[in-house]
């Protein structure tokens, strides 16, 4: 029996505690000192008296995931943020339409038979569904196309959710490689064609909050739309230095959000 605690205990033994619950949700990734899913899930399954715990698998390689899987029998269903998003796929039994086209998972779907056995692990990602529903009403006729800063999981789901709203993206990275730019060849005139940008990566989260993407913000006008991932701080760098040349800024809270809300409806739907 798995008896319920706020924190993995990578253990063949279990914690003995009073709080028992019937099922068992929980995030991977590492670190996971900035995690919003625990706090948020948890409250979710007190208010509704539901019968479930949301704890952090903090777990510095990918290789100790099927350890989470077969010490937590209770377990129904898993967020993955990074660094895993792309390199959890390979201990997935499948994915689902979206996930497969992005090529990252952020949900995972823990499938049962009659007498209760893992039967399959399907991937999904609710990224795209939360980004999309995000950033919809603030778009214009002008927002044509796009950068997106980063080049990793979160990034592909915001590329194919661009797609899907019909906005043409370029990745951003340091580094130069086909089909992308690098923060050098943002030139006056990229920028000025590029009235969208994402910030995918982790630069300016809480506690590094003086760190920002390395864009041109003074090319920046009223005209652009500039959105961050991150929600910790609720104004990040990025976001305060776009907002100064006019730009229209959002964080990722609400995206955050929408995609807790859908991994809920994945893991019991």
């Amino acid at each position: 029996m798995y008896f319920c605690k706020n924190n993995l205990l990578l253990s063949p033994q279990p914690l003995i505690t009073m709080d028992i619950c019937d099922k068992l949700y929980g995030l991977i990734g590492y670190p996971l000192g900035h995690s919003f899913s625990r706090g948020f899930f948890n409250q979710k399954f007190e208010t509704e008296r539901i019968s479930a715990k949301y704890v952090n698998f903090e777990i510095p390689e990918i290789d100790q995931f099927p350890s989470v899987i077969a010490r937590n029998p209770r377990l129904s269903g898993l967020n993955v943020t990074i660094p895993y998003k792309e390199q959890v796929i390979g201990y997935l039994d499948g994915l689902d339409a979206d996930a497969e086209a992005i090529g990252a998972v952020n949900v995972i779907k823990v499938i049962r038979n009659a007498k209760g056995e893992i039967s399959a692990l399907k991937g999904f990602n609710s990224d795209v569904i939360g980004f999309t529903d995000s950033i919809r009403a603030l778009l214009k006729p002008t927002h044509r196309r796009a950068l997106v800063l980063g080049t990793g999981g979160a990034s592909k789901a915001v590329i194919h959710g661009l797609r899907k709203l019909g906005i043409e993206s370029t990745p951003v990275s340091r580094t130069p490689a086909p089909g992308r730019l690098t923060y050098a060849d943002l030139t006056p005139e990229v920028m000025a064609s590029h009235t969208v940008i994402v910030n995918t990566t982790p630069l300016g989260m809480y506690p590094n909050v003086d760190s920002c993407p390395d864009i041109p913000y003074e090319l920046l006008t009223d005209g652009h739309l500039c959105y961050d991932l991150l929600y910790n701080p609720d104004v990040t760098e990025f976001m305060r230095r776009s907002a100064e040349h006019g730009a229209m800024v959002k964080n990722g809270l609400e995206m955050l959000l929408l995609q807790a809300f859908e991994s809920w409806r994945i893991w019991n739907s």
